[in-house]
């Protein structure tokens, strides 16, 4: 079909003509004003005259697109690098539907070493590393590093504790009893030794295990020569323990700092696996899901995928010194570049690599074709159920978000209330909210559930923000009036209001769903999918409930009862500790012992008594 005498293309056609030809950034907009795709290019003229000058040769995901474009907007950069940053920036504000999109805002963990201090510790890091020591990293998870610290720390013996707990000891904590630390706020390591340790613990870290392991050994000999054999033989099985870690954790033939980037695609899911490798070292491996890949190629979303997971403007972390790609793509050298600017050295990004990378680059793509089997079979599951409860709750429309509440306390202390939202592909756990109850009275379960409601669904309808589908109410008939009546006094009438109670016997597959205001009741089979997703959606929301239940109840109770007396600051607070010996004294005192203390009234001892015997 021509498209001779199209006027919407006609005047994208002139528009494309004032163009320069000069690098920077573009944004196609559709008829609602929404931007549908952020593009960056070397020669805007070029590069956006090419969707409309010809309507042949375009994809099927770019043909779609370019259907939808009544106008676009340009930024000139002045280098290509400025565009390549501001074009990932961009989409990872607006996340246009025909960008692939990065869902991960997550910052790396990373080793952190204090160098600077006497008897300095290995920690955990997250965020901004503005320190003055020394960050090991990136790892893919908290977990990683947590086993590497555990590994540190069996071979030598390097502090982790925080630095209040080691300027206070008087004795060795039980560390040093299970051979994990030297003791060295006691005393029991000399400091020099201790320094040793620390450095062969960064040899390690550096991927330098040969030097720590050659000079153990002359340590040994040394040991043994000097007839102390029992220090001789701590340090053999120190050097036993490095070779094993040494043959399991080395990636064998190979050394530096690389990443390899696999992506696969298949029926509209991608998932792209990264591998770290520091020191010759592997690190671990992450896998991401990027949103919106669609029709996209493998070399699509790898271009697409790079620039915001390396140069977005939240990222802060090392970038290794190549970076292998299963795949070339086309911006390979435009990113190199940028990413060399950006941080001050060259930065290789290469494909087709040989020998012991290529076979890190197959186990990579192994990998994230397996991701998109396992995305694939749990989407499918999942739009089962999505479908099914749609079905049960006889909706016209099908149930694309669901939003759970549930309540926590114990005996009324610190109630909490969470909300957890579901969409067609799983938990949505940015959106996930947690309410401190404020107005209700403690134990009033009815009370809390309106409050978190009201409040919830006021700012969203202040807002305009996505309203969901079904809300899911973890309780009975009671707790179920309560949403009915907060969504009529908001005029909210399109929600599907479930609650879900469970049975006499409490047992999973015996619930009753309640509809509508509770007057409707309707139990599902065991095995119904609809009432599996219904399960999963409200065992989330008590999860979520009980750890926010549990943070709020230990800041509350990490409080001292003498903060909350008017009249009472940090200096009589201290006062008091010092002439009683703690809260426990204070607590048994009585009014006339309160009040000799220098600066407590009469009246102001008769409120503390008053509350420490509440």
């Amino acid at each position: 079909m021509s498209d001779a005498g199209d006027p919407r293309l006609d005047a994208l056609r002139g528009a494309c003509r004032e163009l320069p030809g000069l690098p920077g950034v573009y944004r196609m907009i559709d008829a609602r004003e929404q931007v549908v795709y952020v593009g960056k290019a070397r020669n805007l003229k070029k590069r956006v005259g090419s969707y409309f000058m010809r309507q042949s040769g375009h994809t099927p995901k770019v043909a779609a697109m370019v259907a939808q474009v009544v106008r676009f907007e340009v930024t000139v950069t002045s280098n290509e690098t400025e565009a390549l940053i501001l074009e990932s920036n961009l989409i990872k504000d607006i996340r246009p539907r025909y960008n692939v999109v990065l869902r991960d805002d997550k910052s790396y963990p990373y080793i952190y070493a204090d160098l600077e201090q006497a008897f300095p510790r290995l920690r955990f890091h997250r965020g901004a590393r503005s320190g003055k020591g020394r960050y090991f990293g990136p790892f893919p998870n908290a977990g990683a590093v947590r086993s590497t610290l555990n590994l540190l720390q069996k071979l030598f013996r390097i502090r982790q504790c925080e630095d209040s707990f080691f300027s206070n000891r008087s004795r060795p904590c039980l560390q040093y009893q299970i051979e994990r630390c030297t003791a060295p706020c006691v005393g029991l390591i000399e400091p020099a030794e201790y320094q040793a340790d620390v450095r062969h613990a960064v040899l390690f870290l550096e991927g330098r295990d040969e030097e720590v392991i050659n000079y153990l050994v002359a340590q040994m000999e040394q040991a043994s020569a000097a007839l102390e054999f029992e220090r001789a033989a701590r340090i053999r099985d120190q050097i036993t323990s490095l070779k094993r870690v040494q043959s399991e954790q080395n990636v064998a033939g190979t050394e530096g700092d690389f990443d390899v980037v696999a992506a696969a695609v298949r029926n509209g899911v991608g998932c792209v696996q990264v591998f770290f490798v520091r020191h010759g070292r592997m690190l671990g491996n992450k896998a991401f899901y990027p949103a919106h890949t669609g029709e996209s190629t493998v070399a699509e979303v790898l271009e697409d995928f790079l620039p915001q997971f390396y140069l977005a403007e939240h990222r802060d972390r090392d970038i290794p010194r190549d970076i292998i790609l299963a795949e070339p793509v086309e911006d390979a050298a435009w990113l190199a570049e940028a990413l060399g600017q950006r941080h001050g050295r060259r930065v290789g990004i290469r494909s087709g690599v040989r020998g012991e990378r290529a076979k890190w680059v197959r186990m990579a793509l192994d990998n994230a074709r397996l991701g998109v089997d396992q995305r694939l079979s749990t989407e499918a599951g999942q739009l089962e159920r999505v479908t099914a409860l749609t079905r049960v709750l006889g909706r016209d429309q099908p149930v694309e978000r669901i939003e759970c509440f549930d309540i926590s306390h114990l005996r009324g202390e610190s109630t909490v209330a969470s909300c957890v939202v579901f969409d067609a592909n799983g938990p949505r756990k940015a959106d996930y909210r947690k309410f401190n109850i404020k107005e209700a009275r403690a134990g009033d379960d009815y009370a809390a559930m309106h409050e978190a409601l009201a409040r919830r669904y006021s700012r969203l309808k202040r807002e305009d923000a996505a309203m969901p589908d079904v809300l899911l109410i973890d309780g009975g008939k009671g707790q179920v009036a309560q949403a009915v009546e907060v969504l009529a006094e908001l005029q909210i009438d399109d929600i599907t209001v479930v609650g879900i109670a469970k049975g006499t016997t409490r047992k999973p597959g015996l619930e009753t769903l309640l509809l509508h205001d509770g007057t409707r009741e309707l139990r599902l089979p065991p095995d119904s999918p609809a009432l599996h997703l219904l399960q999963h959606v409200r065992d989330e929301a008590h999860r979520f409930a009980i750890e926010a239940h549990r943070r709020s109840r230990t800041r509350s109770r990490s409080r001292s009862p003498l903060e909350q007396i008017e009249g009472i600051g940090a200096k009589r607070r201290q006062r008091l500790i010092q002439h009683f010996g703690g809260l426990q004294g204070i607590s048994r005192a009585g009014v006339d012992d309160l009040q000799r203390v220098p600066g407590i009234s009469r009246e102001l001892a008769q409120r503390i008594y008053d509350v420490m015997h509440d």
